[in-house]
């Protein structure tokens, strides 16, 4: 049968298993992705992942390879401060990456999470603009299908003097679990994709067009960083020592505590190179290692720093960037547990660090790392913890520094963005005296609440009850 023919009745709903035709799966991915107008070479790299599955490969890294990361491999970023005046003279040649294609599921959105008001009334997106005209940087942005176009909207209402420049992060087909064919949705066939993973980064940049015009521009040095981190600021002490290292790769790295034991780590091969292990590279019989924070100290906090010229290199010799492939398990609807299940490839823009000789990592302090992804963190990025300035961006509030909070907020009332903004539309409390706060129950927040130390506020019955204005709450209460 004609391979059109095999697609028209794939595409009508039959499994290959239902029908006689006699091409190779992989055939079908290609097809369906070409119709996508998808680049060869981001076909031909989903091919290689895809064959990768057929033989029995899962994407596990198992941890008699590994070894844990020792000090030498880390620089501490406390020793630094002298490249910090060469770093701003770097600043013509550097250009800012961020990753823009999420959007804010977890927290009930179906719009892109950089739109999301951040501190101050000001959004992600407006901060980070802030952020590039403040510095005199070249700014990027990496979209997805999802977050494009309510984001030109957004900038474009804001008119910056200078627009960040923008491409789109690729998508591979998601694949039936049962027998490794195309996944199918008639209703929506959206649900048939999923995101390339972050570490699709390098090889969008390319595909784009984008690598060569900033490399022609003389733009050499990119520090790339996720969207909901506006600690991810580009730091000149970090360039400097990047450029005048002449280092093909660096990694931002931070100290893993007990809440971060569930994420991924750094690790050594044992020939040496430094690689990344996330959570769903780890079996399951390894799982108690992977959460070892003793053994594996470091976590990646997606700030990356890549010299381009490397980065265009390493394509031209290879043709695109073969990350180490992530096999994810998913119901084919997210929203649906009982849709069939789908493995989803991806890739993490870490991992790159073991295919560059030469790539270090470096130890930076926890205010580099200010994610969110959960109202949670919202909260506290809202909250008197942290400053936002023009002169300076988003700083830790003085004192704060390496002071943690743990905020458990009842994902019953507060889960949702608009459930949030509801119980806090006076404001957020101060938690600037606060070690963890969790809130039980429907609770509406009135202004100039402070908490100091370690609280539970709970309160039970479907009835919403409120905390006072100005009250200052440094023990239990029951509402």
């Amino acid at each position: 049968m004609p391979l059109s023919m095999q697609i028209h009745s794939y595409e009508s709903g039959f499994t290959m298993a239902e029908s006689t035709c006699s091409a190779a799966p992989v055939d079908l991915f290609s097809y369906k992705m070409r119709v996508e107008g998808i680049d060869t070479s981001v076909i031909e790299l989903f091919s290689r992942y895809y064959r990768r599955i057929t033989e029995g490969a899962d994407g596990f890294m198992p941890e008699k390879e590994l070894e844990p990361v020792i000090d030498d491999h880390v620089v501490p970023y406390e020793s630094l401060d002298s490249y910090e005046m060469l770093g701003r003279s770097f600043w013509p040649r550097a250009v800012r990456i961020v990753l823009n294609g999420g959007l804010g599921t977890t927290m009930g959105l179906t719009a892109p999470k950089s739109l999301v008001t951040a501190k101050n009334g000001r959004t992600f997106m407006d901060i980070i603009l802030s952020e590039a005209h403040r510095t005199n940087v070249a700014l990027c942005l990496m979209n997805s299908f999802n977050t494009h176009e309510e984001t030109c909207r957004h900038i474009g209402s804001r008119a910056p003097a200078d627009p960040p420049l923008m491409f789109f992060q690729h998508r591979f087909p998601k694949i039936l679990q049962e027998n490794l064919m195309p996944a199918y949705s008639p209703e929506d066939s959206d649900l048939e994709w999923n995101p390339a993973g972050h570490g699709d980064v390098y090889n969008s940049l390319h595909v784009s067009g984008l690598l060569d015009k900033l490399l022609h521009q003389g733009i050499r040095y990119a520090f790339i960083s996720n969207s909901d981190n506006l600690g991810a600021t580009l730091d000149p002490a970090l360039l400097g020592y990047f450029a005048i290292r002449k280092l093909p790769f660096m990694m931002e790295v931070a100290e893993r505590t007990p809440s971060d034991a569930k994420g991924g780590h750094l690790a050594m091969k044992k020939d040496g190179t430094l690689v990344l292990r996330e959570s769903a590279q780890c079996p399951p019989a390894d799982r108690e290692c992977f959460q070892d924070i003793e053994r594996y100290r470091f976590f990646n906090t997606n700030n990356i720093w890549i010299d381009l010229t490397f980065l265009k290199r390493l394509i031209e010799r290879d043709g695109f960037i073969d990350l180490p492939m992530i096999l994810n398990p998913k119901p084919l609807d997210p929203r649906n547990e009982a849709s069939p299940p789908v493995f989803q490839v991806e890739t993490a823009m870490g991992a790159a660090i073991s295919l560059f000789e030469g790539a270090m990592a470096v130890r930076v302090p926890r205010s580099r790392f200010v994610p969110v992804k959960s109202t949670n963190d919202l909260l506290v990025l809202r909250s008197d913890r942290f400053t936002l300035s023009p002169e300076t961006g988003l700083t830790l509030s003085q004192g704060l520094e390496g002071k943690r909070i743990d905020v458990n907020l009842d994902p019953a009332h507060y889960k949702h963005l608009d459930w949030f903004e509801e119980r806090f539309s006076k404001g957020v409390p101060d938690l600037s005296a606060c070690s963890s706060l969790t809130v039980r129950g429907n609770i509406y927040f009135e202004e100039n609440v402070a908490i100091r130390g370690n609280v539970v506020i709970s309160a039970s019955g479907p009835e919403q009850h409120t905390v006072s204005a100005g009250a200052v709450i440094d023990s239990d209460m029951e509402l």
